[in-house]
């Protein structure tokens, strides 16, 4: 039973990880440069509407589920019980839990929270817009290769198990 456990949730954690590398990916790519080509006012009220709509069912699933996930194949694996596959387990446990999960709420996330308590017409939005820009995106290409990294890990560990 515990076999068709660990594989049940290594296939899905390595869907949650391929699913947050994707969307990380796109932010990275396209959707954060295009509002930096945007005027700045246009830049920041796109960006506050986009952190309230991700806050939902979805993205839940896919972010704290992989990161629960994540959690109980790191644990199975440390306890011996999830083999073969146990080192890469733990290697994509780790990259998702500290590199996307713990970087998005340490960094991520209060940089958002300070975005939406700004006017985006003022000069203090203008400011904090800027240094935004910059710094969210290089976290945000830290979740991308991370998110990666778990999904190649899991993948990795999958492949050992058949």
């Amino acid at each position: 039973m515990t076999d068709r456990l660990v594989f049940a949730f290594t296939f899905l954690a390595t869907l949650g990880a391929g699913v947050m590398a994707g969307f990380f990916f796109t932010f990275s790519n396209t959707v954060m440069q295009a509002l930096g080509r945007v005027p700045v006012s246009a830049g920041i009220q796109s960006m506050q509407a986009i952190n309230v709509t991700v806050l939902n069912p979805f993205f839940f699933a896919a972010f704290f589920g992989t990161a629960i996930l994540g959690i109980l194949l790191g644990v199975l694996a440390l306890l011996g019980l999830a083999t073969p596959g146990r080192f890469w387990l733990i290697v994509g446990a780790l990259s998702y839990i500290v590199g996307t999960f713990l970087v998005t709420v340490v960094f991520n996330v209060p940089m958002n929270e300070a975005l939406a308590k700004v006017d985006p017409a003022s000069t203090e939005g203008a400011e904090l817009w800027r240094d935004y820009l910059s710094r969210w995106v290089m976290w945000n290409h830290v979740r991308t290769v991370t998110s990666l990294a778990a999904l190649a890990s899991y993948a990795m560990a999958l492949a050992q198990r058949v």
